[in-house]
């Protein structure tokens, strides 16, 4: 895994772990990383982390399964 250094305001250093949760939640959602690698990336378990999407408005369900559960 590759190693990016970000600066944030300094107000967000005590949210550390909650950022890094938003930025993985929403590369899942724009399709740029697996449910998996978006959970290693917060160090997390792929079912404890797809928990937290909904905190995010990121459902973790495949667009096409959502799609027909919607039309259901």
């Amino acid at each position: 895994m590759t190693t990016i250094t970000l600066q944030i305001p300094d107000a967000l250093e005590k949210e550390h772990d909650e950022t890094v949760r938003l930025i993985a939640a929403k590369l899942y959602e724009a399709g740029k990383l697996s449910l998996s690698q978006a959970a290693e990336m917060c160090g997390m378990k792929k079912w404890d982390f797809a928990e937290i999407l909904v905190n995010f408005g990121v459902n973790y369900l495949d667009p096409s399964v959502q799609s027909d559960l919607d039309n259901a």
